[in-house]
């Protein structure tokens, strides 16, 4: 290990963290350096339930699908908004490769509480058509290696 630079957690230790934070209560399956959690949010007092299920494997990123409601029925006939893909809808909550998301951090402290406000937007992307959460998609523009967009945009600093 580099001096200075965290050590990424396993995904027993990402499965140990999700089982210990109430806002991901829920239950999960832990084998041969895989786990899948499944739990259930609402982003808002008002708002619907959603399942939501992670799957996340030593050395790799997590992926984050919602099983429940059909995210694709609620959207009735339009495409499904900052997702990597629409049946089963998975989740783009960070542009890959810029830093918002490293192997050193909690699920359950940065992808549950991103997943709830993914669920926000959505929620109100279905009642206004209109995107609010911020991002980018990564097919719209790569980020360069130093992790600023084509238009010098620093997605890991926020700033221009």
């Amino acid at each position: 290990m580099i001096p200075g630079r965290r050590k990424p957690l396993t995904a027993a230790q990402q499965y140990i963290n999700l089982r210990g934070n109430p806002l991901s209560a829920g239950t999960g399956e832990l084998r041969a350096g895989r786990m899948h959690w499944r739990y259930e949010t609402s982003p808002a007092p008002l708002s619907r339930i959603y399942r939501i299920r992670i799957e996340f494997a030593n050395g790799g990123t997590p992926e984050i699908f919602v099983e429940r409601p059909d995210l694709v029925e609620l959207a009735e006939g339009r495409k499904l908004p900052h997702v990597y893909q629409q049946k089963p809808p998975r989740l783009c909550l960070y542009l890959p490769g810029t830093g918002e998301w490293q192997s050193w951090m909690r699920i359950d402290q940065m992808i549950v509480p991103w997943t709830s406000l993914w669920l926000y937007f959505f929620e109100d992307w279905l009642a206004t058509d209109e995107w609010k959460g911020g991002g980018k998609h990564p097919a719209e523009d790569e980020p360069t290696r130093r992790g600023r967009d084509r238009e010098g945009f620093d997605h890991r600093t926020g700033a221009w």
